[in-house]
């Protein structure tokens, strides 16, 4: 294949996941390991795991930076910006008619009708992932024990960024020592992940102050820069920033962007793009959203060629299994919380049973399967409203 086809195959196919990609992170990789790994056969699922498990040790949205290895592993520097812009735009887009709209009317569209079907559907193809790339990840007892310890340490709320450390920690100790004494290595791992992980646990007005673009871009290149987490940890940076050091935002304006991030397909690190276009406008939507992804594609240039190098140490191979596996552990702990927000009747519940029979047995597009959804939870809400 040219790489002219090439990069015009990425450009559809990631367009394509950011326009049907609600359901945060989760959802958005098990879509990704659907298209690329089920489907068209772009990368193994060794591979797929080893880039995910890279994103996790990186700060930006982890989603994004997965589009942007997938793009670099098959079409080279121009496959990375291709497929990572391509993965951003369509939730740009949405965003940004959001905020106009907000801006306009000083409200925010309804959208849960929609949702209401789209969740089941997104907690079926997250299981669906989490099955297929569970079975390659945990090869061992070993590894199995330590994402057993690390699912346990992400429900009692320990931070997922200490939850990859230590599990890569592990494992690398754990060849260490299988290195120098022999044997499995599984008693090693026994021995070291009791410690390491059970211990640990421990309205929309105008902005007040005047807003250059210079500054504005600083802010959201340094949030994009450092940021490990969730979207909730997304709202205490943007919070202490704009809102308590800045004044750009009131408090309201500032939940209402994180929720256009949460109810709108893409990364929810639109919730930038949207704030940009509350504070400046078209040209404010521009500049936040360019500022917080950029350092993801810096920061992906710079780690993806080493990856292939560290799976030829046994060491760092071994780091990056605990990494890997964590990784699944952290996704089906957000599954769980996704799950029992989404299926909530029996509605809900048979439709999530009905797409994962059809994701397992009819081996059915996730794409189909997210419009089906969409129409179903819409046709559903009307016969339950009041006449």
């Amino acid at each position: 294949m040219g790489e002219r086809a090439a990069l015009g195959e990425l450009a559809r196919v990631f367009l394509k996941l950011g326009t049907i990609g609600f359901g945060g992170p989760a959802a958005h990789i098990a879509l990704m390991e659907d298209e690329v790994v089920r489907r068209r056969r772009w990368l193994s699922r060794e591979a797929f795991l080893d880039y995910l498990g890279a994103t996790n040790l990186i700060p930006g949205p982890n989603s994004t930076e997965l589009a942007i290895h997938i793009g670099h592993a098959r079409a080279g520097w121009p496959g990375l910006l291709v497929a990572g812009a391509s993965f951003i735009l369509p939730a740009v887009v949405i965003v940004t008619a959001v905020a106009w709209a907000y801006v306009r009317f000083g409200t925010l569209p309804a959208a849960e009708s929609v949702l209401y079907g789209v969740k089941p559907v997104v907690i079926a193809v997250v299981a669906q992932a989490l099955w297929g790339l569970g079975r390659t990840a945990i090869k061992s007892r070993a590894l199995a024990a330590l994402a057993v310890g690390a699912t346990v340490a992400a429900a009692a709320g320990v931070h997922e960024l200490i939850i990859l450390a230590a599990c890569g920690a592990v494992m690398a100790l754990a060849r260490g020592v299988y290195r120098t004494v022999g044997g499995s290595g599984a008693a090693g791992v026994a021995l070291l992940a009791g410690p390491n992980l059970i211990t640990l646990g421990g309205t929309a007005a105008p902005a007040a102050v005047p807003v250059n673009l210079g500054p504005l871009f600083g802010v959201f290149v340094k949030v994009g820069a450092v940021l490990f987490g969730s979207g909730y940890v997304l709202l205490a940076f943007l919070r202490a920033d704009l809102v308590e050091r800045l004044g750009w935002l009131t408090e309201r304006q500032l939940l209402d962007a994180v929720a256009v991030g949460q109810i709108t397909p893409g990364p929810v690190f639109t919730t930038a793009t949207f704030i940009g276009y509350v504070l400046r406008g078209w040209p404010g939507a521009l500049v936040a959203t360019v500022g917080i992804f950029l350092p993801a594609f810096v920061f992906v240039a710079v780690s993806g060629p080493l990856i292939p190098r560290m799976r030829r140490s046994p060491t760092v191979a071994a780091a990056l299994d605990g990494v890997n596996a964590a990784s699944l552990a952290l996704m089906a702990v957000v599954t769980w919380q996704l799950g029992r927000a989404a299926l909530v009747d029996p509605f809900t519940t048979l439709l999530a049973a009905v797409s994962l029979l059809l994701l397992l047995d009819a081996r059915i597009n996730s794409a189909w399967l997210v419009l089906g959804g969409a129409l179903a939870g819409a046709a559903a809400r009307s016969l339950m409203s009041p006449v």
